[in-house]
């Protein structure tokens, strides 16, 4: 299951775990836009819009220059202790995880992840 994407900044030479708070917001023309949870793009957008128009974004999405990150069960079980151990949407624990196994920022909007600062790096919407 892909649900996480990762970037890599090449001016910093660093990775930047983007949350799906970011890519909603960057196709709803809301400020502070970038990309990842593919699931919820999909899911979100169909239920606003239309199946046609999450398989549009998500089409979009996968042509960005930006790494798939599959979700496999070294990921998962990070994900899931983040779960287990605060209150984050389970999907959102994957983009934590990863930017965490990654030593890497997380660009999130989402104000559930303020538990996390002390564990990653956040750079906020």
């Amino acid at each position: 299951m892909t649900n996480v994407r990762m970037i890599r900044e090449e001016s910093k030479h660093c990775f930047k775990v983007l949350g799906s708070y970011a890519l909603m917001a960057f196709y709803e023309d809301q400020p502070g836009a970038d990309i990842v949870n593919l699931r919820e793009i999909w899911y979100s957008t169909a239920r606003s819009t239309s199946p046609e128009t999450a398989g549009h974004y998500v089409d979009e999405t996968r042509g960005m220059a930006l790494e798939f990150v599959d979700a496999d069960w070294q990921l998962t079980r990070a994900a899931a202790v983040l779960k287990a151990n605060g209150n984050i949407a389970y999907g959102d624990c994957f983009a934590a995880a990863l930017a965490k196994s990654h030593q890497a920022e997380l660009v999130i909007g989402d104000k559930e992840f303020k538990v996390l600062e002390d564990e990653i790096t956040i750079s906020w919407l």
